[in-house]
């Protein structure tokens, strides 16, 4: 291991519940790291699904023992779709609370709840935000956002305020960060980038001054928070120049001074649902044979990691599989303390651990199929995340960080991967969220 255990490292989370877990991917920055160790080689794994036909997104963590899932209904077509949060028990997966129907102004796409500070679950989902009672999930607060289209991705800064933007992809204009008050969900400010974006954004707090990032069409944009109010400022990076050999990037892992994003993430699946308004609404079930993210992709290029330096904007760049057509539906994760970043193709299949000391070098390669937002165990240099399987089984696998060595796989039940988040429990346990199905896996 890095002597730099840790030094990147911020499990506090201003603006949120103290929580391990509050919001996805740990925290602001992305980082998809947890504290403690899942020693996953040491037991057999357990696995619980519940099968409820919903779109489940992401779990959060209030207090010890405390779960919330969060999500949408997949509605292409039929019934107007809704958002919704449960509360569960964080063993049986059973439900312990649910909200009522939460508007979603039509669209559907994978929204995202957290745990505020003042201790509301906080919901986006489409165009339009809710602030929840943490015990019944009754709505404390509804509020229909400035831009009818979905969202994607919700944070909340220092100070309290949460901001979220919509998605937007090539040609579709300029996306608008919308920035609310905790309390009555009241808009304080919107923000329209020159380009528009799909990633969700990641934000940074360092030497009084936050910052937010957000991946456009062609440039990485910053946003500093300045006595409340967001300033586009001068800095931008440029990761796209040539649009028919790769696509836009997802979101951002924020570690060792570094942006580190994947391009290539606009499949086919992604583009059908937001060049449809309401977004991801058809006219019938003719419209879901667009919607796999298994379809090859609309560009040549191969799949690429891009490291892209927080003060300078220089990027390095890496195809670590070189295959042509690569893509990808969720972000890679950098781990400092050993000096590797975790990337993957969904498309064409292949996870690599890639050296991070001096120019970027693959150390290692693994031939799964990983889609979804994974968990890292940096301590036991664990790494969690999905294998979906020539069988159609969409299974969660354990993976030495430092050699690639497979250490457990167990099958979920789910016969579908998307690029969902997974999110540590309390007891060498992860949630696993998906399309029709969510689960719990312990190794305990």
């Amino acid at each position: 291991m890095s002597d730099k255990t840790t030094l990147d490292r911020n499990f506090n989370h201003p603006g949120y519940w103290p929580s391990q877990w509050p919001v996805e991917c740990g925290g602001n920055r992305r980082q998809k790291a947890t504290v403690g160790r899942l020693d996953a080689s040491e037991n057999h794994p357990s696995v619980t699904t519940i099968t409820n036909n919903r779109w489940n997104v992401m779990a959060v963590q209030r207090d010890p023992g405390e779960w919330y899932v969060g999500g949408t209904m997949p509605a292409f077509s039929g019934p107007p779709p809704y958002g919704w949060v449960k509360r569960i028990n964080p063993i049986s997966l059973e439900t312990i609370a649910e909200s009522p129907q939460l508007p979603c102004g039509d669209h559907v796409w994978c929204g995202a709840i957290l745990v505020h500070a003042n201790g509301s679950i906080m919901s986006v989902n489409g165009s339009f935000m809710h602030r929840l009672d943490p015990q019944d999930l009754s709505i404390i607060c509804e509020r229909e956002l400035p831009i009818s289209r979905a969202h994607n991705g919700l944070l909340s800064l220092s100070d309290g305020t949460l901001v979220t933007k919509d998605l937007r992809l090539e040609s579709q204009g300029g996306t608008t960060l919308t920035f609310l008050e905790p309390e009555r969900l009241t808009v304080l400010q919107t923000l329209v980038l020159p380009e528009g974006s799909m990633g969700r954004i990641a934000a940074d707090y360092s030497d009084g001054i936050e910052s937010i990032f957000v991946p456009g069409t062609e440039h990485i944009w910053q946003i500093e928070m300045v006595d409340g109010t967001g300033t586009i400022t001068d800095w931008k990076a440029q990761y796209r120049t040539s649009k028919s050999d790769v696509g836009l990037a997802w979101d951002s892992c924020i570690s060792e001074s570094h942006l580190w994003l994947m391009d290539c993430g606009d499949i086919n699946a992604v583009r059908a649902i937001h060049n449809t308004l309401p977004n991801g609404r058809f006219e019938g079930p003719e419209g879901r044979k667009q919607l796999s993210w298994q379809l090859p992709a609309p560009w040549n290029g191969a799949q690429r990691l891009l490291r892209v330096d927080q003060k300078t904007g220089h990027i390095d760049s890496i195809e670590p599989f070189g295959h042509p057509g690569g893509g990808i539906i969720a972000p890679p994760v950098n781990v400092p303390e050993h000096q590797l970043v975790i990337a993957w193709d969904s498309i064409n299949g292949g996870l690599s651990g890639i050296s991070t000391a001096g120019t970027l070098e693959p150390s290692w390669h693994l031939d799964v199929r990983p889609t979804m937002q994974p968990v890292i165990y940096p301590e036991s240099g664990e790494l969690v995340i999905n294998d979906f399987t020539s069988h159609q089984s969409d299974d969660l696998i354990v993976v030495d960080i430092e050699s690639g060595e497979l250490v457990s796989r167990v099958a979920t039940g789910s016969r579908i991967a998307n690029g969902m988040f997974l999110s540590p429990g309390e007891n060498r346990d992860v949630y696993y969220c998906s399309t029709l199905s969510f689960a719990r896996v312990s190794w305990a």
